[in-house]
């Protein structure tokens, strides 16, 4: 076995890819973090999906990939020159919601939905406003996050961070969690 991604990418994943490079955005998802978040979307049908952070549209043209047509995925990012692009190759999915936000504005108001599948990818929902997206999740509600593990572009200070709230994590009594030493860190939840 090896890490080899032996599958079809997302038809408009090159499209994107190509414009994230030339649009300078550097905090894209991992490839190996998408094709996980593709395979934890799947095991999901006609469900409701949130990812907090969009960015250029990577990681949502693969959880788009991984759901059936009965499900719905809201994708919230807060930078529209990076948020177009994602608009420009995914926008035409019936099944997506691109929605230009701030992290915390957009939980804050939202707070009463629900949800099957959280991928945060921001500081809202991550570092901030995590009590409120746990909440969001259902019974057998999935709570991703990648980047966990250090990265060269985090700031100083940030490692402390990241290392805390996997323990505040590690603590909760309303998760079963693991932890992945695997492409950028992941930590996958399931809300009991």
């Amino acid at each position: 076995m090896n890490q080899d991604i032996n599958q079809p990418f997302p038809k408009a994943y090159q499209q994107i890819d190509e414009a994230t490079k030339a649009s300078g955005f550097e905090m894209a998802s991992d490839v190996l973090t998408c094709s996980l978040l593709k395979t934890l979307a799947a095991s999901k049908p006609a469900g409701r999906f949130l990812e907090l952070g969009t960015g250029t549209g990577l990681s949502t043209s693969w959880i788009l990939d991984g759901i059936d047509e009965q499900s719905t995925l809201i994708s919230i990012d807060n930078d529209d020159k990076f948020l177009n692009i994602a608009k420009t190759f995914l926008g035409d999915d019936k099944r997506l919601q691109l929605v230009s936000s701030d992290g915390g504005e957009w939980l804050e108001k939202n707070k009463e939905k629900k949800f099957d599948y959280i991928f945060a990818d921001t500081w809202h929902g991550k570092y901030l406003l995590l009590e409120e997206a746990i909440n969001m999740l259902n019974k057998g509600g999935l709570y991703i996050i990648d980047d966990m593990l250090p990265q060269p572009n985090w700031p100083e200070g940030h490692q402390e961070k990241a290392i805390k709230l996997i323990k505040d994590l590690e603590l909760r009594e309303d998760l079963h969690l693991t932890k992945q030493v695997w492409a950028t860190g992941i930590l996958i939840a399931v809300k009991k």
